[in-house]
């Protein structure tokens, strides 16, 4: 029988838990195994030690499965929650317990991390255009870029390409090979299926303009500032291309400043540090 999507999509998850647990494990956990009889069943549970937006709680309760043990997810996907909240219960062989306890708290504490910031971008740039979209970027953890971009969807983000074969985006050095932004879309548009969008990354004005013109369906302004990115829009309206163009804005993002960008009339806002610098969330497991 042929596999549903979904079953692929869950297979490959346990797949990636399962290395998670092979690399923290070793040949086996020598403390545990020395000291827990065999056939010890406890109860525990999983606290959330600070404000959060939660997120992977799915994977979390599949490491446990994984090793035989039953857990129960208490809080939903990108639920916000106070200090001190249970989000998940277990139950099972303590020793499996034992063992999967530092891969699922690292999963839940790195994913809710990438959430909560990606939520408080979102809100602060939704203070001046509710609109807006903040996305991430593929500056993620290797090996863990599909929980990186879950977590910035549980955040209320966007989670822009996942991988290099999602659609064009011609940056910097691209043009550099090329040597123009025009012939570069019009590459792109011959070799590429219509079905893919093409984004070109400018760093001024005349750039951008020049994508535009060109056919692009995204221009991304690229470490621009604030009053930088309204002059090309001011520019790109009056040559009547603004319309037709989706645009990005990215480079020097940070919560301080975001709500700037967001009041230029950009379409959307891509920003790593939501994905390479967002602080971990502190969770406890605790035997009952």
């Amino acid at each position: 029988m042929i596999e549903s999507q979904k079953e692929i999509v869950e297979s490959r998850l346990s797949l990636k838990i399962l290395e998670f647990l092979r690399e923290d494990l070793g040949s086996g956990d020598i403390t545990t195994n020395s000291i827990i009889d065999a056939e010890r069943h406890v109860k525990a549970k999983i606290i959330c030690n600070e404000k959060a937006v939660i997120s992977g709680v799915e994977e979390a309760i599949l490491a446990f499965n994984l090793l035989k043990c039953s857990a129960q997810g208490l809080i939903m996907e990108g639920d916000s929650v106070e200090e001190d909240t249970i989000v998940i219960k277990v139950s099972g062989k303590a020793r499996s317990i034992l063992k999967a306890e530092r891969t699922s708290l690292n999963i839940l504490g790195r994913m809710s991390g990438v959430a909560t910031e990606t939520n408080k971008m979102v809100k602060e740039a939704r203070r001046a255009n509710q609109k807006i979209r903040v996305a991430a970027t593929r500056k993620t953890q290797p090996g863990f870029r599909i929980f990186d971009k879950k977590a910035v969807k549980s955040g209320g983000g966007d989670p822009h390409r996942l991988r290099l074969d999602d659609a064009v985006l011609i940056k910097d050095n691209h043009l550099k090979i090329t040597s123009s932004v025009t012939k570069a879309v019009q590459l792109a548009r011959k070799n590429v299926s219509f079905t893919k969008k093409i984004e070109v990354e400018a760093s001024s004005a005349e750039d951008a303009l020049e994508a535009a013109e060109a056919g692009a369906d995204i221009v991304l302004l690229d470490n621009m500032s604030p009053q930088e990115v309204s002059k090309v829009i001011k520019i790109l309206k009056e040559r009547q291309v603004r319309n037709g163009i989706f645009l990005e804005v990215s480079g020097g993002i940070r919560l301080e400043n975001v709500k700037a960008y967001s009041e230029t009339g950009v379409d959307a806002i891509s920003l790593g540090w939501i994905t390479h610098s967002a602080k971990n969330i502190d969770f406890d497991l605790e035997i009952i």
